[in-house]
């Protein structure tokens, strides 16, 4: 529960940082949403070091990149309006099964 709730927060942490970025920069908004969208961003890299010490670096990372999908299309759907279709939900679907295979514990170790 805990490294989930871990997966989550930095996945909106990065997400929402480079969001802010986006606004910024492409339209042209407030550099205060640079520059909050920057801190996101570096606390998204903290994040990770609490995961449990069994999860290597590399794993924790790939697992944090289906995360990151993930919450991106449903990022996009709830805030940009973006409906996600039957292929979003399919490359979601299968981005989850790899992520939970990934990080399920190792039998022996």
């Amino acid at each position: 529960m805990r490294s989930t709730a871990l997966f989550i927060l930095a996945g909106l942490f990065e997400i929402g940082g480079g969001y802010l970025v986006w606004l910024w920069i492409r339209e042209q908004r407030s550099a205060w949403l640079g520059l909050i969208g920057f801190a996101l961003l570096a606390l998204y890299g903290v994040v990770p070091v609490f995961q449990p010490p069994e999860h290597p670096f590399g794993r924790v990372y790939a697992v944090y990149g289906a995360v990151f999908i993930i919450l991106s299309v449903l990022w996009g759907w709830k805030i940009d309006q973006e409906i996600p279709d039957h292929r979003d939900w399919l490359g979601m679907s299968i981005c989850l099964m790899g992520a939970l295979i990934m990080i399920w514990p190792r039998v022996g170790k």
